[in-house]
């Protein structure tokens, strides 16, 4: 359980339904370490900033982060977190690692627009 104030996906149908019905979403898959905190925290920040985006966390140790960890996107990546960027129920960006500020707006701004 990742303890953020994020909403959590739990399985791989709550993934799915989230992209589906969402045109611009965010998910950061990771746990509670010091790669990961500082994304969320990121994603906290900026979720009043951008109400056009769904931010959401996933737990990288559960069964339905397969859905994330084997996107054909993310099948080199060697850290965490996994942060995939979905637009129109694609994938519009993804990264691995940590990431700063500057680096998860400007992603929002090119990727999902406003």
């Amino acid at each position: 359980m990742l303890y953020t104030n994020l909403k959590h996906l739990e399985t791989e149908q709550e993934v799915r339904e989230v992209v589906e019905n969402n045109e611009k979403v965010m998910i950061c898959c990771g746990r509670m370490g010091p790669m990961c905190l500082p994304v969320y925290s990121i994603m906290e920040e900026l979720e009043p900033e951008y109400p056009h985006i769904a931010f959401y966390d996933q737990d990288f140790d559960i069964p339905a982060a397969g859905i994330i960890k084997n996107l054909p996107d993310c099948a080199l990546f060697m850290g965490l977190p996994f942060t995939v960027y979905f637009k129109n129920g694609k994938v519009a960006a993804a990264t691995t690692s940590i990431q700063n500020k500057d680096q998860v707006t400007k992603i929002l701004d090119t990727e999902l627009g406003n």
